[in-house]
């Protein structure tokens, strides 16, 4: 438990930030589902435009700190490729 002020108000921050932190996640993780869905239905142009959308709002986590910079580029390097697949 924070005992003093300062202590407080970083936990003030730090639940603030992780409130924003869990909101961007579910929204890059929201996009990053819609890519599957297409690629799942074995629709290439929807599984495109979907990735089109999924790789900036992964990126944007990455530089606000959310993810780790190789784990985006991972994620969105699989996904391509699987995009690339269909036929």
């Amino acid at each position: 438990m924070a005992n003093t002020s300062s202590a407080k108000k970083n936990v003030r921050k730090m639940e603030r930030k992780t409130a924003v932190n869990k909101a961007r996640r579910s929204m890059v993780r929201s996009t990053l589902r819609k890519v599957e869905e297409a690629i799942a239905a074995g629709n290439k142009a929807d599984a495109s435009a979907a990735l089109q959308l999924a790789e900036p709002a992964m990126m944007r986590a990455v530089s606000k700190g959310v993810y780790h910079k190789n784990t985006a580029a991972r994620k969105i390097s699989r996904l391509s490729r699987r995009v690339k697949a269909l036929a």
